[in-house]
């Protein structure tokens, strides 16, 4: 997570920490500065009483100043400088009118509050070095105006110690500034980061809310499709059972059928049996349900199985005008796998392309071993269908209309089982469709 902040972010925060460090000098020299008489009325008793007026009008000047830049959201630096300016005239005054012996109290008196001040102050240190030549001036002037000593005994008696301490606290400032400025650059970074985590929080907790709730649909629509699966499994299995009936029934007076009728019953008892096969399956919900399908796996000549898919598609082949081409290998094929659903990517894969294609089409079906796997073919030269169409059909299950422009739906299941069973069992399935035509191309390894 990367966080910036704005240069006028940063600037009403610098604002906001340099006026929280002038409301503590400025409160602490109201409160403490007017107490200062006592050292006047200790070291000074003969004047002590008006200086005692000045500090107290200074203390009153420099409160109405804060009140005005308060209201009307000045300059804090000018406040400061305002009220140093006031500290170190009044303090000038005083270093130059006492006696000598008590030049040195009053001389402490004023590093300290520059100290203080420098101490406390957030600010450029430039402004340090102004007010400390503003007070070196003003002991300049006041000298040449009251004292009535020479400047060796100023010097002497506490200059000294003041000019060292006074040059000395400009340089903190300079270290000062900079720390602070770093701290409140943190400081703002730190509480960005900790909004964009609550809106990430809040985020996340309205997208697990969603989540929760789809899952909530989800679970409903999973116990409909067990419902589901279960009613109509069990009503298929009935009619199945029907048929099975009604087909023994006809079996049982095969000496009245034909050849063809005799041929037809066979087919509708494999139909049958392999139908039943695929309900156990679908009713085996736990089965359904667990992270692999399993089979029944036997040893058996596919091209049998493909021949047999191919002459119970001929004849839907024929009632759409639909020419069928037997190109199935007559050589016997083994394979490892579960005949039932071979078969069943083999009929899903033809009887589809049977469904897409055009009246008077051919279809070409053809068997043959490549790189010992078998192969099994459809090739359909007619219009193609599409790749885009024939990849909604194999993965997303998506509807798709012929190119005739006649509509008719088709989920594509049966293309998207075949290609699930074909990966289940260890084949291979693709598929192109192009100018020359539609083509699928299945491939499971034999038995060697």
């Amino acid at each position: 997570m990367f966080v910036q902040i704005t240069k006028e972010e940063f600037l009403k925060a610098i604002s906001k920490k340099a006026w929280y460090q002038t409301n503590n000098i400025i409160w602490t020299i109201i409160f403490v500065y007017w107490l200062f008489f006592i050292v006047d009325y200790i070291f000074s008793p003969d004047i002590w009483i008006q200086f005692f007026i000045i500090r107290l009008i200074t203390t009153l000047i420099i409160l109405s100043l804060y009140s005005l830049f308060q209201r009307k959201n000045y300059n804090y630096r000018i406040l400061l400088h305002i009220t140093l300016f006031l500290l170190s005239a009044t303090s000038a005054i005083l270093c130059n009118i006492v006696d000598l012996g008590h030049l040195n109290v009053y001389f402490l008196m004023f590093s300290a509050i520059f100290l203080f001040f420098n101490l406390q102050v957030f600010w450029e240190p430039f402004n340090s070095v102004i007010q400390a030549a503003l007070a070196f001036l003003l002991l300049a002037i006041f000298f040449r105006v009251f004292s009535q000593y020479t400047i060796d005994l100023i010097i002497n008696n506490g200059g000294q110690v003041f000019f060292i301490i006074a040059l000395v606290s400009c340089l903190v400032p300079g270290a000062r500034f900079k720390v602070i400025q770093r701290d409140v650059r943190s400081q703002l970074l730190i509480n960005k980061s900790n909004e964009q985590l609550k809106e990430q929080y809040q985020d996340i907790n309205q997208k697990n809310t969603i989540i929760d709730t789809q899952y909530e649909e989800l679970r409903k629509l999973d116990n409909q499709k067990n419902s589901f699966i279960n009613i109509a499994g069990h009503d298929l299995k009935n009619l199945v059972s029907s048929i099975v009936m009604s087909n023994n029934m006809l079996k049982e007076e095969d000496f009245r059928l034909s050849p063809d009728q005799l041929e037809l019953t066979g087919y509708i008892s494999e139909s049958a049996e392999k139908m039943q096969y695929l309900l156990n399956k679908l009713m085996d919900v736990k089965e359904i349900e667990a992270p692999e399908m399993k089979f029944n796996v036997e040893v058996f000549d596919i091209n049998h199985e493909a021949s047999h898919v191919f002459r119970g598609l001929v004849e839907t082949a024929q009632m759409k005008n639909i020419h069928l081409v037997d190109n199935i290998s007559s050589i016997p094929i083994m394979v490892n796998l579960d005949r039932v659903f071979a078969g069943q990517v083999f009929q899903n894969l033809l009887s589809n392309a049977i469904k897409f294609s055009q009246t008077n089409n051919s279809i070409r079906v053809v068997t043959s071993i490549q790189r010992q796997k078998f192969v099994f073919e459809i090739i359909d030269e007619g219009i193609p269908i599409g790749i885009y169409e024939l990849d909604t059909m194999f993965n997303k299950l998506k509807t798709l209309s012929e190119a005739s422009g006649h509509v008719e739906s088709r989920l594509g299941l049966g293309l998207s089982i075949a290609k699930l069973m074909t990966q289940e069992m260890g084949g291979e399935l693709s598929y192109r469709s192009d100018d020359n035509g539609n083509y699928f191309r299945v491939e499971f390894q034999v038995i060697n």
